[in-house]
C-alpha cells in the first residue's frame, strides 16, 4: 500500500470510527451552506425581480424636447428617439413610451390631448386603472377627472376641436388644474370620437384626453415629434443619473434628461435595505457555523488524544497530524456544503414563492462559491483544535495509559 492510499484509509477511518462526530461537522456546515444560500439566492433574485417589476410603475427617467422661444414646435424626430433610446438601453434593458401634447377644445374649453402609443404606454404603466380599452383609431381614452367633469361614459361620444393658437403660446387663456376656464373661448366644428375608456391613475394623468398618434396628426393637421420620452429603465442610481448626463452632455441632441428622483430613490433605498438585511444574516450564521465546527473538531481532536500521542511517539511529525484533521474537515466542509446548498436552493424556492410569490432558477455560481466558502469555513474553524494537537506531548499522554 502507498503513502497515498494510506493517507485515504487513515482519513476513512478515522471519519468512519467517529461518525457521530462526523455527522454532527457535517449537519452544523450543511446547516451554515443552507442558510448562506438560501439568502444569498433571494438576496440576489428578489431584488432584480423587484426592480423590474417597479419598472412597471412608471418613469424612472424622462427626456423631453427643448423648444425654442417663439419658434414653432416640432417635437423629438422619429430618428432622435430611436438614438436617444439606443444610449439609453446601452446602459441597462429599458422600456419607452412616446407623449406628444396638444391642447384642444372640448365644450369650447382647453384641455389637453396626448398622443400615444397605447401598446408602449400600457406596457410602463401598469398601475393605471383602465376602465373600457385603450385609445385607437377614432376612439379616445379620458382621464378620470375630464370624464366626471363632462359626464363621460364608456361608449359615449366626445367632440374635440383644435386651434393652432392654443398651442403657439398666444392664447389668452390657461389650463387649470381639471382643464377647465372661463373665458371667451368660442369654437364651433371639431371631431367626433368615441370613449373607448375611463383611466383612473390618482394622478395628473386623469386631466388628459388620449388618442393614437394618427388621430392627433389628423385633428391637428399638423404630423410632429413627440414632446416627452419617457423611460423605465433597469439602471439604478449613481448608473441613471449617468445615463441622463451623458444625453444632457450632448446638446446637439435637442433634449433634455431628467431623473424621475421619486422612484429612482425609493425603490434603491428599498433594495438596499433589503440586502443589507440579508448580507447581515449571513454573517451571523456564518459565525455560528464557525463556532459550531471548531467545537466539534475540538471534541474529535480531544477523542483522539491518545491517538496522536502515540503516532507522535512512533515519529510521525506534526505536519502530518495537521494535514490529517485538515483534509478531514475539508471533506466534512464539501459534504456539508454541498447537502446546504441543495437544501438551501429549495428554502429559497419555497420562500420566494410563499413570501415574495416568485420563482427562482438555480444559480450554479452561487452553489460553487457555497461550497467553497463552506470548506474555507471547516479549515478555519479547525486551525485551533489542530493547534492543540500539534502540542500534545506523548510522553504525558502514553504515561496517562
Amino acid at each position: 500500500m502507498n503513502n497515498t492510499r494510506m493517507f485515504i484509509a487513515m482519513i476513512l477511518g478515522a471519519i468512519f470510527r467517529r461518525r457521530s462526530r462526523a455527522m454532527m461537522a457535517v449537519i452544523a456546515t450543511m446547516v451554515g451552506a443552507a442558510t448562506l444560500f438560501c439568502l444569498a439566492a433571494v438576496c440576489i433574485a428578489v431584488p432584480q425581480q423587484m426592480n423590474e417589476d417597479m419598472r412597471s410603475y412608471g418613469a424612472n427617467l424622462v427626456v423631453a424636447a427643448i423648444e425654442k422661444q417663439g419658434s414653432e414646435k416640432t417635437g423629438i424626430p422619429d430618428e432622435m428617439v430611436e438614438h436617444t433610446t439606443s444610449m439609453v438601453r446601452a446602459k441597462a434593458s429599458a422600456r419607452f413610451a412616446t407623449y406628444r401634447y396638444e391642447t384642444v377644445r372640448i365644450n369650447a374649453a382647453p384641455y389637453m390631448l396626448a398622443a400615444i402609443d397605447s401598446a408602449q404606454v400600457k406596457a410602463l404603466n401598469h398601475h393605471w386603472s383602465v376602465q373600457g380599452s385603450w385609445p385607437s383609431h377614432g376612439a379616445v381614452m379620458v382621464g378620470s377627472d375630464v370624464a366626471s367633469a363632462l359626464g363621460l361614459n364608456v361608449g359615449g361620444n366626445i367632440t374635440i376641436a383644435y386651434q393652432s393658437s392654443d398651442n403657439d403660446g398666444s392664447a389668452a387663456s390657461k389650463t387649470t388644474r381639471d382643464g377647465r376656464v372661463s373665458t371667451d373661448i368660442l369654437n364651433g366644428g371639431g371631431i367626433t370620437y368615441r370613449v373607448a375608456g375611463i383611466v383612473n391613475t390618482g394622478g395628473s394623468e386623469d386631466e388628459i384626453v388620449y388618442a393614437t398618434n394618427a388621430d392627433v396628426d389628423a385633428l391637428s393637421g399638423v404630423k410632429r415629434g413627440a414632446d416627452v420620452i419617457e423611460y423605465s429603465s433597469q439602471a439604478m442610481g449613481a448608473n441613471l443619473t449617468a445615463i441622463a448626463t451623458s444625453i444632457n452632455d450632448m446638446s446637439s441632441m435637442g433634449v433634455k434628461a431628467q431623473t424621475v428622483t421619486k422612484i429612482s430613490a425609493s425603490d434603491s433605498k428599498i433594495i438596499t435595505m433589503l440586502q443589507t438585511l440579508f448580507w447581515l444574516i449571513s454573517v451571523v450564521v456564518l459565525a455560528l457555523t464557525f463556532v459550531g465546527v471548531g467545537t466539534t473538531m475540538a471534541s474529535i481532536v480531544s477523542q483522539r488524544r491518545n491517538e496522536i500521542g502515540l503516532r507522535k511517539a512512533l515519529g510521525a511529525p506534526n505536519s502530518s497530524i495537521r494535514t490529517e484533521f485538515y483534509t478531514e474537515s475539508v471533506i466534512y466542509g464539501l459534504i456539508g456544503g454541498g447537502l446546504g446548498a441543495a437544501v438551501g436552493f429549495w428554502l429559497a424556492r419555497l420562500l420566494c414563492s410563499l413570501v415574495f410569490d416568485r420563482n427562482i432558477a438555480m444559480n450554479w455560481w452561487l452553489l460553487v462559491v457555497s461550497v467553497l466558502v463552506s470548506a474555507i469555513i471547516a479549515i478555519l474553524a479547525t486551525i485551533r483544535p489542530v493547534m492543540k494537537a500539534s502540542h500534545i506531548d506523548p510522553a504525558v499522554v502514553l504515561s496517562e495509559e
